[in-house]
């Protein structure tokens, strides 16, 4: 090479140099003059170590495939980010040249050996890649103790289970279960404060709402399933808490969020008892007063013979019903047909019972990633919305308001978060397509029960809301006469935990069904017991009941519904006690109670309902019913003789019901 070739190409060097040399672009580039360059620094590399080449692109090689498994996991619907991948090495080792080495550090490199050993190579090129996980916007969860019996619904609850924990169990410490919402300050319109801020007071005030609760605990109080909180509970009250705050009194947001952490701190536990029983009083409807009153005795004037006279004479009359959600009728052939053509070609779409969202549903599992359900993550609000009292003086309506979150109509999307998406089938025909409909059999049993109480329990499975657990008490005296978990016929969705009352721990530790034998828990409760299906659960409820046994429950059509039962003698306490404005409006079981007997039911919180306590319940309305009815008509001069009715108009002449 010239002398005037040499100079043109330090001259390059030198311009490249001051234009490259920060970024690095050209380190891992061969210098064309090695190994007579005297340029120092060089932006070129001057290594022509073999184990260089090697490593670098093993280096490489490992990265992108780390990245393609990280875009791979992260496939969902929200934005994806590459993660960094680091490829720094002890100092002891040659170093790989990146775009943050400087040049005098390539050149080191070139001086000092290379070492052959998995130790030069950062981690994620030496360790072995595992293959890459399914495709499943589902967060997964620890799976329940294997049930006994390997087709329990126990073993069919999966990853796609988002039942969470109960909060407690009758003198036991409450489950915790990972929170719905993270401890930070929720999005608003115009917050009051920075976020840091706002962050830095929720924080203190869930720090002390923590050690009330932990105090609670502790305690000795029989009440205390009901007043403590989980963590999930505790975060969502500091955040309703905090936000409530926010926006009502935006000006001085920060001197009420303080002054409340004052209190917390200084509280005793005896108010933070009373502080959660209030609380836990205001979510009543409407109209029951939540003054507390000693709760009224059911005095019928009658013997238990003689209420079950009356009680035929509060049967629901069949005609309409069927308006109204209630199936009087089997589906014929030519309907199941038709609904059976309906159900191919929607191929397995749906629309969620929460959010709304169309979605797919793959009973047996999609073959391709074993999901059971599309559309990844259901956001949804789990309480109804309630329009809260009006301020006299004012002219304008208030929003309606989510009474879970206390978060207006149409602003927010949900507070609480699902696995998956889940649906509700309310057509007879669909029902009728995956369990048929039977009408009670004639039985000569005497010795059952006069009237049975019951109640079910549903969850969400591959095929809908199915039966999940079936409750049948006597009447009047409240005598368990059937308790059973039930297995779904599709893989479960959502046991719907919080209203059911059933966890995954259930199915776990139930026994299967045996009449004679009963098995009872550590803490003395009877342990549940389980059957293979609905056809089974009803087949023991068939056992207890006549076409004229009365049988007993509040808003019976989904009860009903779910074993697929055609019954002609139903006492509903729906309609025992109607709505003002009439069906489909009625009231509900846990206001009604409170109304009329001034009892608390379903104060469990998110551990779900009692079956067994909403069938006792439905029972004693009916008792109550049957008081006023007697004495209606002792003032209209009937009397009781021998166990028969004389009415006024004909005293000699005795009536039997």
């Amino acid at each position: 090479m010239s002398e005037v070739d040499m100079s043109f190409c330090l001259l390059f060097k030198n311009l490249a140099f001051a234009m490259f040399s920060s970024l690095g672009l050209f380190n891992q580039t061969p210098c064309p003059e090695y190994p007579r360059c005297s340029l120092t620094p060089c932006l070129f590399s001057h290594d022509r170590s073999p184990a260089l080449s090697e490593s670098t692109t093993q280096q490489k090689t490992s990265a992108a495939h780390t990245l393609e498994l990280q875009e791979d996991v992260d496939g969902g619907d929200g934005p994806r980010k590459r993660r960094r991948i680091s490829t720094s090495v002890q100092d002891d080792t040659s170093s790989l040249s990146t775009s943050s080495v400087s040049s005098q550090s390539s050149r080191e490199s070139a001086t000092r050996p290379m070492q052959d050993s998995d130790d030069a190579l950062p981690r994620t090129a030496s360790r072995v890649i595992s293959p890459p996980p399914l495709r499943a916007n589902r967060a997964p969860i620890s799976k329940p103790a294997q049930v006994s019996d390997t087709k329990a619904a126990g073993a069919q609850t999966n990853e796609n289970v988002s039942s969470p924990q109960p909060v407690a169990k009758q003198g036991h410490a409450p489950k915790t279960k990972a929170p719905g919402e993270s401890l930070n300050p929720r999005m608003l319109l115009n917050p009051p404060v920075s976020h840091p801020i706002r962050l830095r007071l929720l924080t203190m005030l869930h720090e002390q709402m923590t050690r009330l609760n932990d105090e609670v605990k502790k305690s000795d109080d029989a009440s205390k399933a009901t007043l403590t909180l989980s963590d999930a509970e505790l975060i969502t009250q500091a955040l309703d808490e905090e936000s409530q705050t926010a926006r009502k009194s935006p000006t001085v947001y920060q001197n009420v969020i303080k002054s409340r952490i004052m209190v917390l701190k200084r509280m005793k536990l005896a108010v933070w008892k009373d502080e959660r029983s209030k609380k836990i009083a205001e979510r009543l409807p409407k109209g029951v007063s939540r003054e507390p009153r000693i709760p009224k005795p059911i005095e019928t004037g009658l013997t238990s013979a003689e209420e079950t006279i009356f009680v035929p004479r509060l049967a629901a009359q069949q005609e309409g019903l069927n308006n109204h959600g209630y199936v009087t009728t089997i589906p014929t052939e030519t309907e199941l047909e038709t609904a059976r053509k309906g159900v191919e070609s929607a191929q397995g779409w749906e629309q969620c019972d929460r959010c709304s969202t169309r979605f797919q549903v793959f009973p047996g599992r999609r073959e391709e990633d074993g999901a059971l359900t599309s559309g990844g993550q259901c956001t949804y609000h789990w309480a109804k919305p309630r329009r809260p009292d009006t301020v006299k003086g004012e002219n304008k309506s208030r929003d309606a308001k989510y009474a879970c979150c206390d978060e207006t109509v149409g602003v927010s999307t949900g507070c609480t978060k699902a696995p998956s998406h889940v649906f509700k089938i309310s057509d007879p025909k669909r029902l009728a397509l995956i369990m048929p409909f039977e009408t009670t059999p004639a039985s000569d049993r005497a010795d059952g029960p006069g009237a049975v109480c019951f109640d079910c329990e549903m969850g969400y499975s591959t095929c809908g809301m199915e039966l999940i657990r079936l409750t049948a008490t006597a009447w009047p005296d409240g005598r368990e006469v059937l308790d059973v978990l039930v297995r779904p016929l599709g893989e479960v969705l959502d046991l719907n935990s919080r209203f059911s009352g059933v966890w995954p721990d259930d199915y776990a530790n139930a026994v299967h069904y045996d009449k004679a034998a009963q098995q009872m828990t550590d803490d003395g409760k009877p342990r549940l017991q389980i059957v293979d299906s609905p056809f089974k659960a009803r087949e023991l409820l068939f056992e207890l009941l006549g076409p004229d046994t009365p049988l007993i429950g509040h808003a019976l059509e989904n009860d009903l519904n779910a074993v697929r039962i055609l019954h002609p003698t139903i006492v509903d306490t729906a309609l025992l006690y109607p709505h003002p404005r009439g069906l489909p409006l009625r009231f509900g079981l846990k206001m009604l109670m409170k109304k009329h007997l001034d009892r608390d039911i379903q104060m469990a919180g998110s551990q779900g309902h009692d079956s067994k306590e909403d069938a006792r319940a439905a029972g004693d309305l009916v008792r109550y019913r049957i008081g006023e009815m007697w004495r209606k008509m002792k003032g209209e001069g009937w009397m009781k003789r021998d166990g028969e009715f004389l009415p006024p108009a004909s005293p000699e002449v005795g009536i039997k019901w």
